[in-house]
C-alpha cells in the first residue's frame, strides 16, 4: 500500500477512504450567555440530542484534496452511494485504487457486484486491527 503512494502508477489515482461513524448530533440546550467585558464564557452543561450521523471521506494524499460525504446511516447502501460520488469526481480515464479498512460494509454481495462492473476500481484493504 505504501507504493501506491511513493510510486503512483501511471494514470492511476490512491485515496485513502475511512468512515466516522456514529457522530453524536448535539446542541446545548440554551443559547451562550452575551459576555460583558471580562467575564469568562459560559455554557449550560446539558445537550439536546439530534441522533446520529457518519462522515465519509476519501483523501488524496497527492495534492490534500477530500471527497466527502455525511449520512444518516451507515451500512452498504451509503459506502455504494460514495463510491458512486468517487467515481464521478474522479477524472474518468484514471484507474481508482482506494485503501481502506475491512468493515463489513465494503464486503457485501452489492458492493462487489457494483465493483465487478466497474473495473477501474480497486480496493486494497489494511490489515484488521492496522489503525
Amino acid at each position: 500500500m505504501v507504493g501506491l503512494y511513493l510510486t503512483p502508477l501511471d494514470n492511476a489515482l490512491a485515496l485513502t477512504v475511512d468512515e466516522k461513524t456514529q457522530i453524536q448530533a448535539l446542541d446545548r440546550t440554551l443559547p451562550k450567555p452575551q459576555l460583558r467585558s471580562g467575564q469568562i464564557e459560559r455554557h449550560t452543561h446539558d445537550y439536546k440530542r439530534h441522533g446520529t450521523t457518519s462522515l465519509y471521506g476519501a483523501f488524496n494524499i497527492l495534492n490534500g484534496e477530500v471527497i466527502g460525504r455525511i449520512t444518516q446511516r451507515h451500512r452498504a447502501k451509503e459506502f455504494l452511494d460514495f463510491l458512486r460520488q468517487i467515481d464521478r469526481e474522479a477524472l474518468s480515464e484514471q484507474d481508482l485504487h482506494l485503501i481502506l479498512d475491512n468493515s463489513s460494509t465494503h464486503k457485501t454481495p452489492g458492493v462487489k457486484a457494483w465493483l465487478e462492473k466497474h473495473p477501474r476500481f480497486n480496493l486494497h484493504f489494511t490489515p484488521t486491527s492496522a489503525s
